[in-house]
């Protein structure tokens, strides 16, 4: 039978640490996260070349509430206890007063003022995120937050963009909104056992009901619709709807909320890049830097500048401890 002694020196055997598979997942995890800023990149060109014109709750409810709802008879799961409240909570802050806000900035302003307004969503997330759901204050991504916001205005920002009151309201009362929706979804998280799926198609439809009496008494009728404007709804719809929620109410889940907020520089710059592909704009070399600034900021600031490789480097081997 073997001593305390023998026991204090056999070394102790664990299992190799698989770093690289948890890294690759986390790639894996902030790519797929990414694709739905860069699914709602496209909704400045959907809006103003396919869908007809001064219908911004219209759009919105188009684009919410029918996948939805087929979101919710597909999994034929509702919400139990407290999360009846919280629902309508993150699909108005997050879709029903969002979206509105959203069209009606995209009319009123040219696309460059409203993705430069919409860029300032991740500082309020920065903030909010201290508060609301506990995260340490992180100088590094909030001073990348303020870079990407830079490089955006470089990339879309011209000499001629008009400016109109109701349209910078608009905007920045978007990047509010759904700043304080995406914290808020962090903050709650998902009940138990339930998939990104049908989260999405709850926010979707409480979002959408709550737009729907908003459309009756405000728009009336709803406009004609040819088969480009049909066209246009069914891709904000899906593409641009149900599996970018899916996608991001994912990421939002297991991803730093400050990190996940900035993917959204992504939307205005697609945004800018189909300007490029489909009007044959051309970019200024000091649109390259700041569409070069803004994807450095997004990707930079998906790191911790504290992460254990740098305190590895700083501390140096001297400072390690046994069995760290």
């Amino acid at each position: 039978m073997p001593t305390n002694a023998t026991l204090q020196r056999t070394p102790v055997v664990r299992p190799p640490a698989a770093p690289r598979a948890g890294h690759l997942s986390t790639v894996l995890l902030v790519v797929l996260t990414a694709l739905a800023p860069m699914a709602w990149g496209t909704t400045y060109a959907v809006t103003t070349e396919l869908l007809p014109p001064d219908h911004p709750l219209f759009a919105s409810l188009m684009r919410s509430l029918p996948l939805g709802l087929l979101a919710v008879v597909i999994t034929r799961t509702l919400p139990r206890g407290d999360w009846w409240w919280k629902v309508p909570v993150l699909g108005v802050l997050n879709i029903g007063a969002f979206f509105p806000l959203l069209f009606i900035t995209a009319e009123r302003l040219p696309g460059g003022v409203a993705a430069t307004l919409g860029a300032a969503q991740p500082l309020v997330v920065a903030g909010l995120a201290v508060v609301v759901v506990g995260e340490k204050a992180s100088a590094w991504r909030l001073a990348w937050g303020v870079a990407g916001v830079v490089g955006v205005a470089l990339v879309v920002l011209g000499p001629g963009a008009g400016l109109d009151v109701l349209g910078i309201v608009t905007g920045l009362g978007g990047a509010v909104t759904m700043g304080v929706g995406v914290t808020l979804t962090k903050r709650w998280g998902r009940p138990a056992g339930v998939g990104p799926f049908t989260y999405a198609g709850w926010l979707l439809a409480g979002g959408g009901l709550f737009l729907l009496p908003l459309v009756a008494l405000i728009e009336g009728a709803p406009p004609h619709i040819d088969g480009q404007g049909l066209a246009g709804y069914l891709w904000l719809g899906t593409v641009g709807g149900l599996i970018a929620y899916v996608l991001w109410f994912r990421g939002i889940g297991r991803l730093p909320v400050t990190a996940a907020a900035l993917l959204a520089l992504l939307s205005p710059l697609v945004a800018a890049l189909l300007g490029v592909v489909l009007l044959g704009e051309t970019f200024t070399p000091i649109q390259l830097t700041g569409f070069a600034l803004a994807l450095t900021a997004l990707v930079a600031g998906q790191f911790n500048r504290s992460f254990p490789t740098l305190r590895r480097l700083r501390s140096g081997p001297h400072r390690s401890r046994p069995g760290r």
